[in-house]
């Protein structure tokens, strides 16, 4: 099995290399790719930069030309339920755009024609977090998380994002590893820890709490190897 594993900064991933000690590097596309051996499986680990475009770049070098067969997204996100708080697991089952408007054409928010309004992660993959976070006790959420190429601190914002897509929580990528992966018919998982709440305090608590959510989300991720690569 080649397994991928993305983030979009520096210490989204830190926590997994420290995990994974020796590596291989790869220059592809601007961009550092990270090769290592768990067993008798590969994993590819790559930050990539923030945002869709960058996503979707280090997505699609992982699965066309590093073979990946399953990608899971590790990283941080903003709480967009009020039932969310910061350090919660969140496990986006369904990823949007909520940037994407070409409503003038009678498309709905966030619909690209010939592609979905909402992409599916893996249902395996899912079951699998899902496993690993009851065999650690810890609190797994579900649920819409929506992507776009803005940081969110505005509370009407949040508000407006969460009454047209029914999202949970917020962030700058995983939609567009989703469609990536949906493209290219590989499982996907996207898993996001809180960083910043509900409260319209995004720009404070984000820095305050980002390597420590990061480091939460990696080590959950970590577990999940274990169990796909077993």
């Amino acid at each position: 099995m080649t397994l991928g594993i993305i983030g979009a900064m520096v210490e989204e991933i830190t926590p997994l290399l420290e995990c994974f000690e020796n590596h291989i590097k790869y220059d592809v596309g601007g961009n550092t790719y990270y090769e290592v051996t768990f067993g008798n499986h590969r994993i590819f680990i790559a930050y990539s930069k923030i945002g869709k475009v960058h996503a979707a770049l280090s997505a699609s070098v992982m699965i066309l030309k590093f073979g990946c067969e399953q990608i899971i997204f590790s990283g941080v996100a903003g709480a967009l339920s009020a039932d969310l708080k910061v350090g919660d697991l969140v496990l986006g089952t369904k990823l949007c755009q909520y940037d994407v408007d070409i409503s003038a054409f009678g498309h709905a928010l966030g619909f690209i024609p010939e592609s979905k309004l909402y992409m599916e992660s893996s249902p395996i993959l899912n079951k699998i977090a899902k496993d690993t976070a009851k065999a650690q006790g810890i609190m797994l959420k579900e649920g819409i998380i929506a992507s776009g190429d803005c940081f969110i601190a505005n509370s009407e914002k949040k508000q407006w994002i969460m009454e047209h897509f029914d999202a949970i929580a917020v962030e700058m990528e995983g939609a567009a590893v989703a469609v990536v992966c949906d493209s290219c018919k590989i499982p996907f998982c996207i898993l996001r820890s809180i960083s910043d709440s509900a409260d319209g305090s995004a720009d404070v608590s984000f820095d305050e709490f980002l390597e420590s959510s990061a480091k939460r989300s990696a080590d959950f991720v970590v577990n999940m190897c274990k169990q796909i690569l077993q």
